[in-house]
């Protein structure tokens, strides 16, 4: 199922690793409070799937993703833990297989004209383009969708906030995903406070770039 509706157009989607469980549901109120409307949650961490739980439970009003899912039992666990849509770095034919079995919205990653073309055959106008900056970045996203009109891409991997700008004001970027705004040390210290004010900060890019 395409996940195009779940996730606003000319939004910045905070893409965070989360080590502890208990700084889930905090985090996740800040970032509502700073207008954010979605967050991923990579699945690189022990605590992740607790985090993911955590927020979904408490309706925090943001829209919840999982990131990083890579095999089709991550799936069918992170739907079970209430997640709103899934992100891959990149996509298998089971992967896919599953996402379709489950109806789940789900967001497959691509970073070639091949495998932007498999994905639209699928249905999925929405991918994900990771690593976008060790991949060519916004010129790398043009080049394919300039050929590939239909295609619509949720960039993350290396940018940054003088980025995210120029990147949202491309018609063929939907979203973006970003870890900037929500530095490890931060999350790490509770430091809240940092984290809204650099999330304001991105909130307002992204509003900028959408009038």
């Amino acid at each position: 199922m395409n996940a195009m509706n779940l996730i606003a157009a000319k939004s910045i989607v905070p893409v965070v690793v989360i080590e502890d469980a208990a700084k889930a549901l905090p985090l996740a109120r800040t970032l509502f409070d700073a207008g954010i409307q979605s967050i991923e949650i990579t699945l690189r961490t022990d605590a992740a799937m607790n985090a993911l739980e955590t927020i979904t439970r408490a309706s925090t009003g943001l829209v919840v993703g999982a990131g990083s899912v890579v095999s089709p039992e991550q799936l069918i666990r992170v739907q079970a833990a209430g997640a709103d849509f899934a992100v891959s770095p990149g996509s298998t034919s089971r992967l896919l297989d599953e996402a379709e079995k489950q109806s789940f919205p789900f967001v497959p990653g691509a970073a070639t004209a091949s495998e932007v073309m498999n994905l639209l055959d699928r249905g999925y106008t929405l991918q994900k383009f990771f690593p976008a900056e060790p991949l060519g970045g916004l010129a790398m996203i043009q080049a394919l969708a300039a050929p590939i009109r239909s295609v619509r891409f949720f960039p993350t991997g290396g940018i940054n906030a003088p980025l995210a700008a120029t990147y949202l004001r491309d018609p063929s970027i939907h979203c973006l995903g970003g870890s900037w705004f929500v530095p490890k040390a931060a999350l790490a210290a509770g430091d809240f406070e940092t984290i809204a004010r650099l999330a304001k900060e991105a909130q307002s890019v992204a509003l900028s770039a959408a009038e």
